[in-house]
């Protein structure tokens, strides 16, 4: 478990979720996907060519198995695109 310091300077407990530490990737892909517009759009368009080209001069740490799996998925949104990720990844 990791700390944090609160706005009144106490140290308050949080947990890193197994997700966000275990598929590092997948998540800097969404957030790649939350700030910019235009890679949102490339990811739900043409995600190979989206994760083929990073963002911002960063690429995507993924395995094979989530680059397959986004690929693989047609989603209309974001949030369908993330709700089918979570599904698969269960």
């Amino acid at each position: 478990m990791l700390a944090t310091t609160s706005s009144l300077g106490t140290k308050v407990p949080y947990r890193v979720s197994e997700f966000a530490t275990s598929h590092t990737g997948l998540s800097r892909l969404f957030s790649a996907a939350v700030v910019n517009r235009d890679f949102r759009a490339e990811l739900l368009r043409d995600p190979e060519s989206a994760i083929t080209a990073g963002y911002s001069g960063q690429t995507f740490a993924l395995t094979a198995e989530e680059r397959s799996l986004v690929v693989s998925i047609r989603a209309d949104s974001l949030a369908d695109l993330a709700r089918q990720v979570n599904r698969a990844m269960r």
